[in-house]
């Protein structure tokens, strides 16, 4: 449970109809084989003590005590166990039938949830056999133990972690229009159960995996799912043993027409820190019901898959479609951008490489969009000291080919009367050296917008904003910031994507994205050895990858140190050592706090997703804030 992740799992047993004690033996085994592979939390299917398909077996007293002799077998099997089950039974209360979870834990039961929308259409006829859940919660004496709780409004939260609160509902409780399991979450469940005898039928398993993965996007939960399977009647219906796991909207696990156990980790800490930022819950009110448990603490081991790159999808198409997205938006941005201020021009320094690139790109697109033509686009190159041909050609080509007016402005002279009037030697190469000639381009820049009534377009990316890797009042500052909020990792894939994209219309222009896509990332203000570029970004900063995962987590879900260092490990481990990750890990936090004034004065740039650095919106932090509780932490590490 160390970080948040709590081990869960689903399980389905195989059963005998109405044959309890085979059940309670199946049940209690599955407990035990949940307990070794690590689960703190499993819920089985609806009714599997007796089979959800008994029909008006129900009605039968030996049924109702065969059912509950079961629930006594297991408890005395499991009383070692700590793993909280949620077990499916009927229960009797003051001569009406219900149908139940019983949560147990260690032999005891915590108590007793019963289903509170009972389907009565179509193959189900739960009304006839079943009463819905009380409206007041109560205590009953059962299988042996007083004063259990028995209400559909419980929640049980675990004592020596708050973060893992859990609450229960059955099968059709989760196709309500108000499902019991949105009172559950406000009253501060984090992770719902659900205990399900949902049959198969065609198309009905996407139904299913949309439900529950939009219900803990709903709720900001964990989704537990358990369906029956293997023994159930087949009299009319099939029963495919459907399972699954969601957090927040993202399917962790799926298992279908097998029986067995489905594992996996929720992180529990990481949807409370998404409940506090949204306050998605901020005015629910305090449930009385309540019933604790404790865990032994543990390291969960991590089994869910970690994308060591957040911010790209994996899949072609997935990958592709987003490309396509934010595209869209930061063109749509700009577009609005330019049609506000009665811009003539967009002013943009092309160096050649990556950044610039897909500032000029998506300006062209807006362009497009407003239908303007490219000759308003103003590509600026400002060779210096550290500019090379090859990145030099490929902004005059890549300006060409787009159509845009190229102006070059060499700076050297510039840049050297400005180090005689201050006394600086030029072969000094400090950081007075680097910043002077950003800063002369960006008053270049800023000097020909105003010579064409234009804007200048910000190319610099989330990565650099977040590293404090720009020149302040340098690249730092432009009027529109297109890249801002597109993180490093992902600019290479949007120029990749507009290369594929236009690989039959203009086979030149693709040769020159590709070009710029195998060059090295370098802002070129040192000179150039034998003509090679000679500062490579990532041999001072460290590699993007990385501290694009660093951004990631300590941004959207407000991780500490620690987790990172550990999700980094587990993600990347095999292409960077322990000792890599961590010296980039506190390179980033030391850097990340220290460079907050840079991004406090930001221009405006189109959010294009949920990270994002604007000092206007989703991120507010004074500048002088010290990293030492970081800092103090990361050297445990």
């Amino acid at each position: 449970m160390k970080d948040g992740f709590v081990s869960v799992a689903c399980g389905t047993p195989p059963l005998r109809l109405a044959d309890c004690d085979y059940n309670a033996e199946q049940t209690f085994t599955m407990m035990r084989s949940a307990e070794q592979a690590g689960a703190k939390v499993l819920v089985l299917p609806e009714l599997g003590l007796t089979g959800y398909t008994c029909g008006d077996l129900f009605y039968q007293d030996a049924l109702l005590r065969g059912a509950e002799q079961a629930l006594a077998t297991v408890l005395e099997a499991t009383r070692n166990l700590e793993v909280v089950t949620a077990v499916g039974m009927p229960v009797r209360v003051n001569n009406k039938l219900y149908n139940c979870a019983v949560i147990i834990q260690k032999g005891a039961i915590l108590g007793i949830v019963p289903k509170t929308h009972l389907p009565n259409y179509g193959e189900f006829y739960e009304k006839r056999q079943f009463a819905p859940a009380p409206a007041e919660d109560d205590y009953i004496s059962f299988c042996g133990q007083e004063a259990v709780p028995f209400g559909a409004g419980q929640i049980f939260t675990c004592e020596n972690l708050p973060e893992l609160v859990l609450g229960f509902e059955i099968c059709e409780d989760l196709w309500a229009p108000e499902s019991p399991s949105a009172a559950m979450a406000r009253a501060g469940a984090t992770v719902i159960c659900n205990l399900s005898a949902s049959n198969e039928v065609l198309g009905k398993d996407r139904y299913r995996r949309q439900l529950v993965t939009t219900q803990s996007a709903k709720l900001l939960c964990g989704y537990l799912y358990a369906s029956a399977g293997e023994g159930e009647s087949t009299s009319d219906v099939v029963f495919g043993a459907h399972q699954l796991i969601a957090e927040n909207g993202t399917l962790l696990g799926e298992k279908r027409f097998e029986n067995g156990l489905l594992l996996s980790e929720i992180d529990v800490q990481k949807l409370c820190y998404e409940r506090r930022r949204t306050q998605a819950f901020g005015d629910a009110e305090e449930k009385k019901n309540y019933c604790g448990f404790t865990l032994t603490p543990v390291t969960t081991k991590l089994t869910r898959y970690i994308a060591p790159k957040p911010f790209v999808p994996e899949g072609k198409e997935d990958r592709d479609a987003r490309c396509r997205e934010i595209l869209l938006i930061a063109s749509l941005g700009l577009k609005q951008r330019l049609e506000h201020t009665g811009a003539k021009t967009a002013v943009v320094g092309l160096s050649g490489g990556l950044d610039s690139t897909l500032a000029v790109l998506i300006t062209g697109l807006a362009m497009k969009m407003l239908d303007r033509p490219m000759t308003e686009i103003v590509a600026v190159t400002m060779p210096c000291f550290g500019t090379t041909d090859r990145t030099r050609n490929n902004a005059v080509i890549l300006a060409e080919k787009l159509g845009a007016t190229l102006r070059t402005v060499d700076i050297s002279a510039s840049v050297r009367s400005h180090f005689k009037d201050i006394g600086h030697d030029m072969a000094d190469h400090s950081v007075t050296f680097e910043n002077a000639q950003a800063r002369e381009r960006t008053q270049v820049l800023m000097d020909i917008a105003n010579q064409t009534g234009g804007i200048v377009i910000g190319t610099g990316d989330l990565s650099e904003l977040a590293l404090g890797w720009c020149t302040y009042n340098g690249d730092h500052m432009s009027m529109y910031a297109v890249n801002a909020s597109i993180p490093k990792t992902l600019v290479r894939h949007l120029v990749a994507y507009l290369a594929r994209d236009n690989a039959e219309k203009d086979e030149a222009l693709r040769d020159v994205l590709e070009d710029i896509l195998d060059t090295p990332v370098s802002p070129e203000l040192l000179p150039a050895v034998q003509g090679q570029i000679s500062q490579k970004t990532e041999d001072l900063v460290g590699p993007y990858e990385l501290h694009d995962f660093f951004l990631y987590y300590l941004l959207r879900w407000g991780y500490s140190p620690r987790k990172i260092y550990r999700l980094a490990q587990y993600a990347l481990g095999g292409q960077y050592s322990r000792e890599v990750i961590l010296k980039w890990l506190k390179t980033f936090y030391r850097r990340f706090f220290s460079q907050q004034f840079k991004r406090n004065c930001l221009p405006d740039g189109p959010k294009v997703g949920t990270v994002a650095l604007s000092p206007r919106g989703d991120w507010r932090m004074p500048s002088d804030a010290q990293w030492t509780l970081w800092q103090t932490e990361l050297e445990t590490l």
